[in-house]
């Protein structure tokens, strides 16, 4: 299920991110590496790998500190109980409706 990340998470994945890149901008300069397409996509790579782990690594560190969240899980049968009874409301305010046109 998709959260939305921690505000450590994105200051230190922008962080990571800024700078890997202008590592590589200036290691493939000392390299002789001529500015184009490729390049630019080999450094937005790298830098968008690394930033993403990262990014790992501080949710799994705060996960470690304040424990994982807990997630309030139902089971299969309490679920199909919930979703009879919507229907049958659904149902009966259906056949309401019609009855009384």
């Amino acid at each position: 299920m998709f959260t939305l990340p921690s505000i450590w998470n994105l200051i230190i994945t922008t962080l990571v991110f800024i700078w890997v890149a202008k590592r590589a901008q200036t290691l493939l300069d000392k390299q002789g590496l001529s500015h184009g397409t490729t390049r630019s996509l080999l450094v937005f790579t790298l830098a968008s790998l690394l930033s993403w782990g990262s990014g790992e690594a501080v949710d799994w560190t705060e996960a470690k500190i304040r424990g994982k969240p807990q997630i309030a899980s139902r089971s299969t049968e309490e679920e199909i109980a919930q979703l009879l009874e919507v229907f049958n409301q659904v149902q009966t305010a259906t056949q309401t409706k019609s009855s009384s046109y």
